[in-house]
């Protein structure tokens, strides 16, 4: 990407950043909550904690470029949206934790491990609470924009939008979860699962709202929008997939080989097993699903696959899909506006070159 359109996305990031600041400043007050509980506002807290933590706000910058899509001008809305996105996300974080018993998030405790602290004699409520702190997030990023200051038949779109971005997310995650107790995970069953888990909810529905604010009817163009969406959301996890073996653990600040240690039938997973000899999947399979599997076996399985061509087989899969999906966004051009069209064009291939 053109170092212009750098400095328009770290600018959305960093606009977007004290709008979410300042959400969570007076959200304390919007919250009908008795006023001798006090778990109420320690679960907002811990909310605001791990929404402020950062990410890459890419699914804030996808609303703003695909309002630009059809205009330039300021366009009302795109706060609301913005918000309701990233407290969707924050939903998504909460929970993913609870599943992956992850200890971490974003460089911080993730939820479920700051109520197991807080409460380390009451496993139950731990466990509950950040449940219950999941859901809150979720019927936050709801009543964002049904209080919008919008037209009535706007809001209504924007919150079916949403609504159907979370069903389709935790269909996602229930179908993560299957997909780990089949013996043999096919190349369209991974891309289901990256479909329905991460495309629809960080692609598809960002560009929907964008477009929505901006005037457009997107409903007119879901197919092209699903296409491109979901071509992404493969590109995108075959890449964090990828990086999960093969990337450099310095570079992402955190270790190689949880996928491995997790026993997730991951697209480098069934990369891998696809294409060891007998020997080579006896070491394989023996660290899948191992959590004690030691970096130096992890790095036996790195060696294997990089050995059996599975680094250059990936990186060929993601470039193509890449290219499917910048091939789906240039018939936009007759359409919308060139600026935003080039930036969809470029950011396929933007997501496979990442290094972390």
């Amino acid at each position: 990407m053109t170092e212009q359109v750098l400095d328009r996305v770290a600018g959305y990031e960093r606009r977007f950043n004290t709008l979410f600041e300042a959400y969570f400043d007076t959200l304390s007050t919007g919250v009908d909550a008795p006023s001798f509980s006090r778990f109420t506002p320690e679960c907002l807290q811990l909310l605001r904690e791990l929404s402020l933590r950062g990410g890459k706000r890419m699914r804030v910058v996808l609303l703003h470029e695909a309002a630009r899509l059809v205009t330039a001008e300021p366009v009302a809305g795109l706060d609301a949206a913005a918000l309701s996105i990233e407290l969707l996300q924050t939903h998504g974080l909460v929970h993913d934790d609870l599943i992956d018993d992850s200890p971490t998030r974003r460089g911080g405790p993730s939820t479920y491990y700051a109520y197991r602290e807080r409460f380390p004699g009451h496993p139950q409520a731990a466990l509950g609470l950040t449940v219950l702190a999941g859901d809150l997030a979720l019927a936050l990023s709801l009543q964002v924009l049904l209080d919008a200051t919008l037209p009535v038949a706007v809001r209504q779109a924007m919150v079916e939008v949403q609504t159907r971005a979370a069903a389709d997310t935790f269909v996602g995650q229930i179908i993560d979860l299957e997909r780990d107790f089949t013996a043999t995970v096919g190349e369209e069953t991974l891309h289901c699962v990256a479909d329905y888990k991460s495309a629809r909810y960080s692609i598809l529905a960002p560009m929907r709202l964008g477009l929505l604010a901006a005037g457009e009817q997107p409903d007119l163009f879901m197919q092209e929008l699903r296409d491109y969406a979901r071509l992404v959301g493969i590109c995108g996890q075959m890449r964090d997939d990828y990086l999960d073996l093969f990337g450099d653990a310095a570079t992402m600040g955190k270790p190689t080989g949880t996928d491995i240690r997790d026993g997730k039938h991951s697209y480098t997973v069934s990369a891998l097993l696809s294409a060891v000899s007998d020997t080579e999947r006896v070491v394989v399979q023996a660290a899948l699903g191992d959590p004690s599997c030691t970096a130096e076996t992890v790095a036996a399985v790195r060696e294997i696959g990089e050995n059996r061509g599975v680094t250059a087989r990936m990186q060929t899969d993601m470039r193509r899909y890449a290219e499917q999906a910048s091939a789906v966004a240039a018939d936009w051009r007759s359409r919308w506006r060139e600026e935003a069209v080039t930036f969809f064009e470029h950011l396929p291939l933007w997501s496979v070159e990442r290094a972390k």
